[in-house]
């Protein structure tokens, strides 16, 4: 019996623990925005969350596009950097460094906003 309470003790503190890590998990997966015109994929690396876009209703530009990119795949041309503004919008990641504080709060990351480019 001496024995059965160590082990019981570590299976509850075990339970406890991948109890809490659920809870800060239940955020990864596929999200629609409001409009459903996107789908963010949330996502952890490490301690960090982070959010890419998986999936876009309007994938590519439409024929009367003023930006002369009619049938091309949407790009970040809103971005600030000129750099950055012929990469995709199908995989980029707008969703950077979130950590999980508890209560269902994440905080310390950053937003991108491809609409505006602003971050």
């Amino acid at each position: 019996m001496k024995r059965a309470v160590p082990v019981l003790f570590l299976t509850l503190l075990l339970l406890v623990l991948l109890a809490l890590a659920a809870d800060e998990d239940k955020i990864l997966g596929i999200w629609a925005t409001p409009e459903n015109d996107c789908k963010i994929e949330i996502f952890k690396s490490g301690s960090k969350y982070y959010g890419r876009i998986v999936w876009l209703k309007e994938p590519l530009y439409p024929a009367d596009d003023d930006g002369g990119m009619a049938g091309r795949p949407v790009v970040d041309r809103q971005n600030p950097n000129p750099d950055l503004r012929s990469r995709p919008l199908i995989g980029l990641q707008l969703i950077e460094g979130f950590t999980y504080v508890g209560k269902n709060v994440w905080e310390k990351g950053t937003i991108y906003n491809p609409d505006n480019g602003k971050t």
